[in-house]
């Protein structure tokens, strides 16, 4: 199912999910990369001295992460929705972009860094979800360190409504978004969107259904793991809720298991 918000809709993105909302939260997910990246325990002396430079970004949008983080790392942005990546090629015009699917991505090198934000919920069974494990795993350099930030655990689920109104002068969008699960025993919920939108004096209403993933906590771990990756857990930065948590995994140092064909990050 496509989403509206991602293509029809692409050009009221940025009044749904402004850039500068991204600010505080990139610079926690900097600190806990460098943290990790230079803190390793199987690191030797000269690696443990290095600082990482590359960043792959899957399901990376209208590049609002990248914005506040291509200070510090040479970025490749990769997302399914083209109208999406034509957005953040106006906003990262210096950032490196590619329109693939995270599931499948075959890249011929490794990065120091992998960041998948909230674009992992569009994982919907297992298997996308380990599909768009292994596509990080195999795009992180040994010693490498990957953030995957999904918007919650299934035993954490809750019903919730919120609206927001957003403008910029001539144009105005009301939006209610309302997360809702028709069946407690699968892995997904939905979450429906009313966008209400002014252009000058021409209003339209629409609506939008998005279908996520919800796994949880042991599937996670137990995927994570069985890819190959170490795992901590950290608070979501951005959330009030204690029980929204962020994977923060890192690729040990002797593993050897590259991308098919590929040497070591270009």
């Amino acid at each position: 199912m496509r989403q509206l918000l991602y293509g029809e809709l692409v050009h009221w993105y940025r009044l749904v999910d402004p850039a500068a909302d991204h600010a505080a939260e990139a610079i926690v997910f900097r600190a806990a990369f460098e943290r990790c990246f230079q803190g390793h325990p199987a690191r030797d002396d000269a690696a443990s001295r290095a600082r990482p430079e590359t960043l792959l970004e899957l399901g990376a949008g209208a590049g609002h992460n990248a914005l506040h983080l291509k200070q510090h790392y040479r970025c490749t942005l990769v997302d399914l929705s083209a109208e999406m990546s034509a957005l953040s090629v106006a906003l990262n015009p210096e950032c490196e972009h590619i329109v693939s699917d995270m599931r499948t991505l075959r890249l011929d090198r490794q990065f120091d860094l992998v960041l998948i934000h909230d674009a992992i919920v569009y994982m919907t069974s297992e298997a996308d979800l380990t599909a768009a494990v292994r596509t990080a795993y195999l795009h992180t350099r040994p010693g490498g360190v990957v953030i995957i930030a999904p918007d919650g655990l299934r035993e954490n689920f809750e019903e919730n409504t919120e609206t927001q109104q957003v403008s910029d002068g001539s144009r105005t969008v009301t939006t209610l978004m309302w997360d809702w699960d028709p069946d407690p025993t699968d892995d997904t919920f939905i979450t429906e969107y009313i966008f209400v939108m002014r252009d000058g004096v021409d209003v339209q209403s629409v609506h939008d259904r998005h279908v996520s993933g919800m796994f949880t906590l042991a599937t996670w771990r137990r995927i994570l793991e069985s890819e190959g990756f170490e795992m901590e857990l950290m608070d979501r930065p951005i959330s009030e809720d204690e029980n929204d948590q962020v994977f923060l995994c890192t690729k040990p140092v002797g593993s050897d298991q590259l991308v098919p064909g590929v040497g070591d990050l270009a």
